[in-house]
């Protein structure tokens, strides 16, 4: 895949944050970009580290949605995952050579200014806010994107409304295979985002 298309994600996979990983990644496919994502391939075989570290060298953009981190309960551990992908992504940009100075990340939360309390690093940053709802996590991933490559896109709400035509068609579809109520809702992420790219090809006319 292409260095410059490639948006590395650095998110939550449980159940919780489904309503939100979905339209992230519609979004980005939608917009023309490939998300990379660790749980885009399977191997027990491969330190999930290497997965990781090799998704982020191969990609300029990355998101990292820091709003999982904080413990729910009395003696639960922080979810330090995030963060450290994150510093994994600042590092390769920091550190690294070539291409890998034009990377650039966007941070997600949220409520603002949270983050600051587990990283004050992160002071100053510029982070985008989506209050769990999943239009305006579309928004701002959007916004940002276009700010990066600076050529036209569509609106959010246009990359919103597709995607609600996206999951209404793709829930009948998936029943009309067989696929159970169960089986629709925990779609493995690899084969719904081949879902997602088959249907954006045969709705959206070609650029």
């Amino acid at each position: 895949m292409a260095f410059i298309r490639n948006v590395f994600l650095n998110c939550p996979f449980d159940e919780e944050y489904r309503a939100l990983l979905r339209p992230l990644i519609f979004t980005i496919v939608y917009l023309g970009f490939a998300p990379r994502i660790a749980l885009e391939t399977l191997d027990s075989g491969s330190p999930r580290i290497d997965k990781i570290i090799r998704l982020i060298r191969e990609s300029k953009f990355a998101i990292h949605d820091l709003s999982r981190c904080q413990a729910k309960k009395p003696g639960e551990y922080y979810r330090l995952n995030m963060p450290l992908e994150l510093g994994i992504d600042a590092g390769c940009r920091r550190f690294g050579r070539g291409r890998h100075k034009s990377k650039r990340c966007l941070i997600l939360e949220t409520k603002p200014f949270r983050y600051q309390s587990a990283i004050s690093d992160l002071a100053g940053s510029d982070i985008v806010v989506h209050k769990d709802r999943p239009s305006d996590l579309v928004r701002g991933v959007r916004n940002w994107l276009h700010g990066q490559v600076k050529r036209a896109l569509p609106s959010p709400t246009k990359v919103y409304d597709a995607y609600s035509e996206f999951m209404e068609y793709n829930y009948e579809d998936l029943k009309r295979r067989g696929f159970s109520k169960r089986d629709r809702d925990r779609l493995p992420i690899p084969e719904l985002m081949d879902c997602m790219q088959e249907w954006i090809r045969r709705t959206q006319p070609a650029a």
